[in-house]
């Protein structure tokens, strides 16, 4: 029962975070009308974020809040990140700049509250069974899976709500996001300290032992996280609207790690040239999850913009294809841990399996680039082309991603094993950050072809009349960017 707990936690969070982010980019290009380029930007500093923020939130539970006080106020902060999003596309018509103080404030929400989450289920569920239960492992997969249904849930259902072509219906995918990270909260909150014990029968992720109670105070810890997510928030307005600062400070952040890590004298020769293949490993690792990561970027563009959709009865939600990657992780993780134990003797070194990895995402892309060869930008491609480079990607990812993660324990010291972790999060983090740099890139739609009637003082554009002599454009009637 209590892996039960855990999963459905980590699912309905899940479910919170790829639901938002399935929409988040269309959210900004079309409703609060930020070009590509910005918007791509301030996607990859978001996503960078997250995955920079776990170190801190990390480092608080393991020695003082532990990891239920952390998880559940980790997700009321991305439970209330939503419902200012929500707030946010209620108002973006109306109050612009109301709109922008409260995006930016849900988006810092979201990344302090995953800050404390995110590190914190996943090593619970190692503890719920004794050293050398065989059990351990088939929890983790149960785990795993939890992880899946709540990404392809998501941004289902996010995009179902949200994704319907008018703007405006944006923020009900932000509702249903919230929704689901509620959801995850109660489950903490009501069930975690009746299911989730170890072998011993204890409570599992309570305080750590010799913490003082002033450090476990409501209030004090409400005023920690306000602090938090404060910062968080000025960062990421600071990085899109002031000084895109945040490349600059991941890399210092690594080369910060690699000169304590190596100018230790303790570490012997061979420990250290161990060290040397994590740093390798986690260098390519960027240049895959920055490709990968295109999936809520430059390829959620594609699907809106050039992909084939519709069925006649019904047009497909771009957002929706972001469900594929853990549908197909559902589907064929088993297929692949088949493999590799069959092949016994012969199967690949983690290094091999990375660079097949690799390989197969090059594929993918290949794969997409032979279904747009020769059409002309106005011609749509069948969702078939978008559907195979997904699965391509995804058998990449099985052959990376876990593969990286078992690499990085086996290599690591055990005095170093969480600092390596924080490196390969770092990597994890600018992958993110480089994969909007590269979405960025990605060409603005054309230029629509207007019809001035100077007798009538209007505009037409794809038969949607504007009255040029009102200089506000109605939003409520405008689903796209025109450039007049």
């Amino acid at each position: 029962m209590g892996l039960g707990v855990l999963f459905a936690t980590e699912m309905w969070e899940r479910f919170n975070y790829y639901g938002m982010r399935a929409i988040l980019i269309l959210f900004m290009t079309k409703a609060l009308m930020f070009d590509k380029a910005f918007a791509s930007n301030l996607y990859g500093s978001y996503t960078g974020l997250v995955y920079l923020t776990p170190l801190i939130g990390g480092f608080i539970s393991d020695r003082f809040w532990g990891n239920q006080r952390s998880i559940i106020a980790g997700g009321i902060l991305m439970a209330l990140g939503e419902f200012v999003l929500f707030g946010c596309a209620s108002v973006y018509a109306t109050n612009s700049s109301l709109a922008t103080f409260l995006f930016f404030t849900g988006l810092g929400l979201m990344i302090a509250g995953n800050g404390f989450f995110k590190p914190n289920i996943s090593s619970m569920v190692g503890q719920l069974y004794p050293d050398g239960d065989n059990r351990k492992d088939a929890a983790y997969t149960i785990f795993y899976m939890g992880i899946n249904v709540g990404g392809a849930l998501g941004p289902f259902l996010c995009g179902l709500v949200g994704d319907t072509g008018n703007p405006f219906d944006f923020k009900w995918a932000f509702l249903v996001a919230g929704i689901g990270m509620t959801i995850s909260v109660i489950v903490q909150l009501l069930l975690h300290k009746k299911y989730v014990k170890g072998p011993d029968g204890e409570v599992l992720g309570l305080t750590p032992a010799g913490v003082a109670k002033s450090v476990i105070n409501p209030f004090l810890m409400a005023v920690g996280l306000v602090a938090f997510s404060a910062v968080m928030i000025g960062i990421l307005y600071a990085d899109a609207k002031i000084f895109p600062f945040l490349s600059y400070l991941l890399i210092a952040c690594v080369v910060f790690i690699a000169f304590i890590i190596f100018s230790d004298k303790t570490l012997s020769k061979i420990e250290k040239d161990r060290l040397v293949v994590v740093f390798v490993a986690s260098f390519f690792v960027v240049f895959f999850w920055s490709a990968f990561e295109q999936a809520g970027a430059s390829l959620n563009f594609f699907a809106d913009e050039q992909t084939k959709r519709d069925l006649g009865f019904w047009t497909i939600p771009a957002s929706l294809f972001q469900s594929l990657n853990s549908i197909f992780v559902v589907l064929f993780a088993p297929l692949f841990a088949f493999i590799w134990v069959k092949m016994g003797k012969n199967e690949p070194s983690a290094l091999t399996k990375m660079a097949i990895g690799l390989m197969l995402l090059t594929i993918g892309y290949v794969v997409i680039g032979l279904g747009v060869k020769g059409v002309a930008p106005s011609v749509k491609i069948s969702v078939m082309w978008l559907i195979s480079m997904y699965a391509l990607h995804t058998w990449g990812e099985l052959c990376l991603s876990p593969i990286g993660l078992s690499l990085v324990n086996k290599l690591a010291p055990f005095k170093l094993a969480s600092l390596m972790m924080a490196v390969w999060f770092l990597a994890n983090a600018g992958a993110n950050k480089l994969a909007g740099v590269l979405s960025a890139l990605y060409p603005e739609e054309q230029i629509k072809e207007a019809t001035y009637d100077v007798a009538k003082s209007s505009i037409s554009v794809d038969s949607v009349t504007f009255d040029w002599r009102n200089a506000e454009l109605n939003r409520n009637a405008c689903y796209g960017r025109y450039y007049i």
